[in-house]
């Protein structure tokens, strides 16, 4: 079983007045359903298992799911109807769906050309077995993660704010200008593969139901094999979550 776990339940607010009348999943792209498009594509490339996440007009992402069918494959739904968790909350609540092997995370609305099997056989293949291989890429931005030589995660900078994060003290007390110089500075993608080992992690107190999965990788890096990888060239990744993009 290949697992994938799609991100359906935000609020789409970037895409209003479209998602005043329905989720973000199911607002179309060139004519078909964002969500239609994310499950085609990962079924193209060999998962066969899907959990998505509903909140916002959870009932009419079931009820579209249910008229295809389910897409001839295995879909779940992990149901947030009662709290929007975040990211990192809503891979905790999902854990009862996802205990099979690792997963790939994707967010409904991200359109792309990657070799999301790549990507997945990178996790599955490394040796040193990452807790999770995220997705990145050198592009223009303001936020980035960086990484050792290793292309293990170490610390989270935005260089609008100068802002710092790290497990390591002696990286999180180096200004911006600094850490560019000394580590690999690469954007997230959206998509990562995880292990199930996360799950035991994230029942610590310290995180409860609702928190972003950056903090918690940020957290987790100092004792636990974050990778990152870098995506191939020619690989073209759109966040179509926003008005103007989706145009």
């Amino acid at each position: 079983m290949k697992s994938a776990f799609i991100f359906a339940a935000g609020l789409g607010t970037r895409l209003k007045p479209l998602t005043d009348r329905m989720p973000k999943a199911l607002v179309p792209y060139c004519g078909t359903p964002l969500l239609e498009q994310t499950i085609e594509n990962l079924k193209r490339q060999g998962f066969d298992h899907f959990v998505i996440n509903i909140h916002h007009f959870a009932q009419m992402i079931r009820d579209f799911v249910d008229q295809h069918h389910s897409f001839d494959t295995n879909i779940e739904f992990s149901d947030e109807s009662d709290l929007l968790r975040d990211t990192g909350g809503a891979v905790k609540h999902a854990a009862p769906l996802l205990q099979q092997g690792p997963f790939l995370i994707h967010n409904v609305d991200i359109i792309s050309n990657l070799d999301l099997d790549g990507l997945y056989r990178a996790h599955m293949e490394d040796k040193e077995s990452p807790l999770a291989t995220l997705l990145v890429s050198s592009r223009e931005t303001s936020r980035y993660f960086l990484f050792n030589d290793q292309m293990r995660l170490v610390g989270w900078i935005n260089k609008s704010t100068s802002e710092v994060k790290s497990p390591y003290p002696e990286i999180a007390q180096q200004p911006v200008e600094e850490l560019v110089k000394s580590y690999r500075t690469l954007a997230f993608g959206g998509m990562h593969v995880i292990s199930p080992d996360i799950f035991p992690l994230m029942e610590e107190p310290a995180w409860g139901e609702k928190f972003p999965i950056v903090d918690f990788y940020l957290a987790a890096a100092r004792d636990h094999l974050i990778r990152g990888y870098e995506a191939p060239a020619g690989t073209v990744l759109t966040d179509v979550g926003k008005l103007d993009q989706i145009k």
